[in-house]
């Protein structure tokens, strides 16, 4: 379930480029606070302990400016995946109590039937959660499935209280027989079995 970090943050008073970058060399990120119908408000959060607290891309961040604290979630999450850091966050208000469809990681459990594979059709799915008890991850269970098998939205197991914002009948994951591509004679392979005959000829 959501971890609840707090992170103690500052206004954001200058912007573009420029300041963006000089914030980020500062070990600051950039961010947005959106919802509840309140105008965006620019905050700089402290790289370090941000990015630790969003390795959870679900997770739940308490944000601290001025004595005051606001419950977000991280809406988007604009990475350098060359630097390996973040270059800056969307986030969005939330509540305690208040319900929101999140995109949670599929778990798969079991091993489907000898001589078959699976194939997982959606790797995340939104899920309908209170805002304070997010799941890092839904289950779904393969064990002894034969090939021609799905497992839809009615089979993935969901914690408590919280509901799968798909049909039943969608389907998660398929189940195909394993096939064994024959790669045929390699080249070397053929001129060394008939430098072979030739010899024993």
């Amino acid at each position: 379930m959501s971890d609840n970090t707090k992170i103690q943050v500052t206004l954001r008073e200058d912007f573009g480029k420029g300041a963006s970058r000089q914030a980020r060399r500062d070990g600051l990120i950039p961010a947005v606070v959106y919802g509840h119908g309140g105008d965006p408000v620019h905050l700089l959060m402290p790289a370090q302990q941000t990015s630790l607290a969003v390795r959870n891309p679900n997770a739940l961040l308490t944000v601290v400016r001025d004595g005051q604290e606001h419950l977000v979630l991280p809406k988007a999450i604009q990475r350098n995946f060359i630097k390996q850091t973040i270059d800056h966050l969307d986030l969005i208000v939330v509540q305690r109590g208040e319900k929101v469809v999140v995109d949670v990681w599929v778990h798969v459990e079991g091993e489907a039937a000898p001589g078959t594979t699976f194939n997982l059709e959606e790797a995340s799915v939104p899920v309908l959660a209170d805002a304070t008890q997010l799941p890092e991850s839904v289950t779904i269970n393969i064990e002894g499935r034969a090939a021609g098998e799905h497992v839809f939205g009615a089979d993935v197991q969901l914690p408590a209280g919280s509901t799968l914002e798909l049909a039943d009948d969608y389907v998660i994951a398929t189940i195909s027989e394993l096939t064994v591509q024959d790669l045929g004679e390699t080249e070397g392979e053929g001129e060394e079995t008939a430098a072979a005959e030739s010899t024993e000829g």
